[in-house]
């Protein structure tokens, strides 16, 4: 087993076709046709099973695709090490985080770190927390920000802040006078909410569960701007971290009656490679969070 071997192999079970996975792996049909056979006879397993118009795993195809992702990934990590032994940096932070966050916490922090460190690339992806915990695992992030108390024993977190989720409405609604809301009060208005998958969506989901109450779901999506215009104009109401509230005109924060804080961290893959400009990257957060505390 070698890593052509698993590239071959991974590759074939994601396309499920071998032309087109000859195609992506730029090397003719008949050669991955003949790789995969070999490879299959070198387990003494059959990988895949073929049809006239469909390829599937086998059992133990999906036994190995699991192991061969770790094998790549490390091969990937590894391959990065030596390079910046020689003194060749990745020279990228591929970052991954929630609209909310990357719209208002990180900017600043962005634009600070590449003034430190002009020759870095940064790369940020807007997703919810549950996509994020998974192209992290998938190597297809470096970091990426997570729900303190949802976090899967592959990742290794760095605390980041601890954030008020309240509920957000216009400024002329006739809750935005209220000192503190009610859940109840809250799913008895119409709402405009993220697509589940952000980390918010399923607190509010749970928490109707727990009241008892159905989410009056007006309005869904995962663009910021359209939520915020959509609750300016007093179509619905929503619930936000607080943070956004501070740099939006037009919405007011309403906490809940029982405050709800929400501890986020920075994640990374357990046991993954860190480049340099990664830990440079988490050294610069964690300088920022903590002279911002100070202030």
């Amino acid at each position: 087993m070698d890593v052509k071997q698993l590239t071959h192999f991974v590759q074939v079970a994601e396309d499920k076709n071998f032309t087109l996975a000859a195609k992506k792996l730029h090397i003719a049909q008949p050669a991955l046709s003949i790789s995969i056979r070999k490879f299959e006879q070198q387990l003494g397993l059959k990988l895949f099973k073929r049809d006239d118009r469909r390829i599937e795993l086998t059992g133990e195809g999906e036994v190995l695709l699991v192991h061969a992702y770790k094998v790549l990934q490390q091969v990937e990590d590894a391959k990065l090490a030596m390079d910046e032994l020689r003194g060749l940096e990745k020279g990228e932070v591929r970052l991954g985080a929630p609209s909310m966050l990357g719209s208002y916490f990180f900017p600043e922090i962005l634009m600070a770190f590449k003034s430190r460190y002009p020759n870095l690339k940064l790369t940020l992806v807007d997703a919810g927390t549950r996509s994020i915990r998974e192209m992290l695992l998938q190597g297809e992030l470096d970091i990426g920000v997570v729900v303190n108390d949802d976090i899967s024993d592959d990742l290794e977190t760095d605390p980041l802040i601890n954030a008020e989720m309240v509920a957000v409405v216009g400024k002329t609604h006739p809750l935005a006078g209220q000192k503190s809301l009610s859940f109840e009060s809250f799913f008895s208005n119409e709402l405009v909410m993220f697509k589940p998958g952000y980390f918010h969506r399923e607190y509010i989901e749970s928490m109707a569960q727990q009241v008892r109450r159905e989410m009056n779901c007006s309005f869904e999506t995962n663009l910021l701007p359209m939520i915020l215009n959509i609750v300016k104009n007093e179509y619905a109401i929503t619930a936000l971290l607080e943070l956004v509230t501070q740099h939006e005109q037009d919405v007011v924060a309403v906490s809940f009656e029982e405050p709800v804080n929400i501890e986020l961290s920075l994640a990374w893959r357990k046991g993954g490679y860190l480049s340099l400009a990664d830990r440079a990257f988490l050294d610069f957060v964690k300088e920022h969070t903590e002279s911002s505390k100070l202030a």
